[in-house]
């Protein structure tokens, strides 16, 4: 299925594919089917764009695979606010405040005036989940540097519900100066949305484990590990997870700001 997987060739069965493209509402991409991208600044990585403008988004968000020795010298700055979580390996990253090195569940967010630079210094393939978006800035606020774990954090239940639970990667919840936060959202087996949302904020989610079921618009789909979905404003969306392990995705969500006229 696609280079993820090394399986390459013509396919026993016939053409088919569970992606969805329906540009400026929503969108769904498996898999099965998305190629490498050659992008100025990835040094030994297998990189995928997945959300962009081309498809409505106000962000863009990307798959990479960063082979031993690949990197990338400058994501971000020029007011561009960036984002890498660490789905598996282990990954250097700098930028002009901090450095770490980020083993699995690890994150860096690097406001718009600081790029900031990764390195794979193992012998083992890392791969990652990244995220760029032009910053809007808010008179007497500012984003800062935050690198950390996500396992570090606890779970939360998600709107009183026992069943489902959140995760913030950012402060965004009591600091204006961030536009946009990261979370993680779990939903045990049976477990669902406690209603169809329908709001502004915009997503994109790539899902980490599990299968499940997702209502995008007016229509339900089946979703699953490795799966990306890209969610416009205004777009009615739930799910619930389905089979025996947790339904987990992670996803971004513009915030703190007012509608622009």
């Amino acid at each position: 299925m696609s280079y993820l997987n090394h399986v390459t060739g013509h396919r026993e069965a016939l053409l088919s594919t569970r992606s969805v493209i329906r540009k400026e509402n929503f969108v769904i991409i498996e898999p099965d089917g998305i190629v490498k991208n050659s992008i100025p600044g990835y040094v030994n990585c297998d990189t995928t764009i997945l959300g962009s403008p081309a498809m409505g988004a106000s962000f863009a968000d990307y798959i990479c695979t960063v082979h031993p020795n690949g990197k990338n010298d400058c994501i971000g700055g020029k007011g561009i606010e960036s984002f890498l979580y660490v789905i598996s390996g282990t990954l250097k990253v700098k930028n002009a405040d901090k450095e770490a090195t980020l083993t699995e569940g690890g994150y860096i967010f690097s406001p718009a005036d600081k790029p900031f630079c990764f390195i794979n210094e193992s012998y083992k393939d890392a791969f990652t989940y990244i995220y760029r978006r032009r910053y809007v800035p808010l008179e007497g606020f500012s984003a800062h540097t935050v690198i950390g774990n996500i396992n570090d954090v606890e779970w939360v239940p998600y709107e009183g519900m026992n069943d489902c639970h959140v995760k913030d990667f950012l402060p965004s919840a009591t600091d204006f100066g961030f536009d946009m936060n990261m979370h993680v959202l779990k939903f045990k087996p049976g477990a669902s949305h406690g209603y169809i949302e329908t709001h502004y904020q915009e997503h994109g989610m790539y899902f980490l484990q599990g299968k499940g079921m997702y209502r995008l618009d007016d229509e339900w789909f089946p979703l699953q590990k490795g799966d990306y979905v890209f969610m416009d404003a205004y777009c009615p969306q739930a799910c619930y997870g389905v089979g025996d392990e947790d339904y987990i995705y992670i996803y971004s969500k513009d915030c703190n700001r007012d509608v622009e006229l």
